[in-house]
């Protein structure tokens, strides 16, 4: 199959603002995980290709995009929002096709991805230093200083909106990027390369080689042209990648995952929450990093909530992206096999809802049914480890106290979620859950892409979105002049 995202050449490497054959010529073949089909071929990046793509971005700052005002770069990156609305029908098959997703969440991320062009557009030149007091006769202030060239290294789950969060704001605080989408699924990656050309972006300010992460992204990685790092992904592979920084000394982003907690006090409003509650832990097939795979509830409310969230996921059916079910596949069947291990570690449990699998679903696809665990033991597997599918457990509490001490007692700490009515307790809460995201009778804020997202622990350091993420992508100097 021939695929051409709008324009891009997918067996190609975009590099310096054209597409270019991989030095070693070879492909990789994508795979469709509705059906098993190939969706096309895509480049293997090399080290040699990397290599050219830091060149480029080195070459990029010493020249035109080193050059261009912080009020342009934002005027670029509107543009390129504009763009992408214009082809959001085609960005959204592509990233349903390549991750399968439902189509109506591939939409989601294609509306997230130009609100993060937008975002970043206006931020772009409101980025400013300030004056410190001094002794007599000094002037001191300090500036915001783009690092210089910044790898980017995105998983396959959500290829748009952490190309918005992590290159949007690379690109507006005047960085040059290099970005290594995911061997899985790096269609929308390829397609923003071609977009951003069109909206005037300079060329060699973004860099787009696919590839193997053991191969292209571990170049990246340790390149020492590259002064900043930014990843996504799982928490050996954020290991790896922090201690190969560290020998060039570069400071790296790292978002890794969670074990995400909603909390249910017996003052919660179970209408409002049930639907939070199950959504949470299925979008995208589960696999979402800031998704919430426990679910604690109050010993009053136990029995009330299991029954309904049963409820729930007995009704839910996975299928084909494009056919827009409640889940689609996940994204390979190496996926579905460690989740399927999971799910065989969890035998002893009290299953007590299972979504179907529609009977015409095709065979070569990677499907696992949605599965919900009852009574589960706070240190069991399934309630410590990120399975990355749509499994979720619920985990009984007495009072508020085991309540902190069972959200807060993985190694995780991205996003949690209290639902209570008790202000001062969501007060308490708020303060007491270890985690980077805390929602008060939510869960998610409807993406938020103004709101700073990280954790603590093994979901990682450092905060992307928003405009904390342009303090990340920058450097502070302080300038001391004296002058009598």
């Amino acid at each position: 199959m021939t695929l051409r995202p709008l324009g891009a050449a997918p067996e190609k490497c975009m590099i310096g603002g054209r597409w270019i054959s991989p030095a070693n010529n070879e492909c990789l073949s994508l795979i469709n995980p509705s059906d098993g089909s190939v969706l096309c071929d895509i480049a293997k990046g090399s080290k040699e290709d990397i290599d050219q793509a830091v060149f480029a971005a080195e070459s990029a700052l010493q020249g035109i995009w080193g050059k261009t005002t912080a009020a342009e770069r934002g005027r670029i990156l509107a543009r390129l929002g504009h763009l992408v609305l214009e082809h959001k029908d085609e960005l959204a098959t592509l990233e349903a096709q390549d991750v399968g997703k439902p189509y109506k969440q591939a939409r989601a991320d294609v509306l997230a991805l130009a609100r993060y062009m937008e975002f970043y557009a206006g931020a772009a030149d409101k980025l400013h230093g300030e004056t410190i007091p001094y002794l007599d006769g000094y002037t001191v202030y300090t500036l915001r200083e783009p690092h210089g060239v910044t790898g980017h290294i995105i998983p396959w789950n959500y290829p748009m909106q952490i190309i918005g969060r992590s290159v949007g704001a690379a690109l507006a605080t005047g960085n040059a990027c290099v970005l290594k989408p995911a061997e899985e699924a790096c269609l929308t990656a390829l397609a923003f390369a071609e977009l951003a050309n069109k909206a005037g972006l300079p060329d060699g300010a973004l860099n787009v080689v696919p590839g193997l992460g053991s191969e292209a992204g571990a170049a990246l990685t340790r390149h020492k042209g590259v002064h900043h790092i930014s990843f996504t992904g799982s928490v050996e592979v954020g290991k790896l990648i922090q201690r190969t920084a560290a020998d060039n000394v570069v400071p790296v982003t790292l978002e890794l995952g969670g074990k995400s907690p909603q909390v249910v006090f017996e003052d919660a409003d179970l209408d409002a929450s049930l639907p939070f509650l199950v959504n949470a832990g299925i979008q995208n097939a589960g696999q979402t990093c800031s998704a919430s795979s426990r679910i604690l509830v109050h010993q009053s409310l136990y029995e009330e909530v299991v029954v309904k969230m049963a409820k729930r996921y007995n009704a839910l059916q996975a299928g084909p992206a494009m056919d827009d079910w409640d889940v689609g596949p996940l994204v390979s069947h190496r996926q579905k096999q460690l989740v399927e291990g999971f799910l065989a570690k969890g035998e002893e449990l009290e299953l007590v809802g299972r979504g179907k699998i529609l009977e015409d679903a095709p065979s070569g696809g990677a499907y696992v049914a949605p599965s919900l665990f009852a009574g589960v033991h706070p240190d069991h597997i399934l309630a410590q480890d990120e399975i990355f599918g749509p499994v979720q457990v619920v985990i009984p509490f007495q009072d508020e106290d085991e309540a902190v001490a069972i959200a807060n007692g993985t190694n995780f700490g991205l996003v949690a979620s209290c639902w209570t009515t008790d202000g001062a307790r969501q007060m308490r809460m708020a303060k007491k859950l270890r985690a980077g995201q805390v929602f008060l009778n939510n869960y998610g804020a409807g993406g938020g892409v103004e709101l700073p997202f990280g954790g603590t622990g093994l979901s990682g350091h450092g905060r992307e979105k928003g405009f904390e993420a342009l303090y990340g992508f920058t450097t502070l100097k302080t300038v001391a002049a004296l002058h009598g």
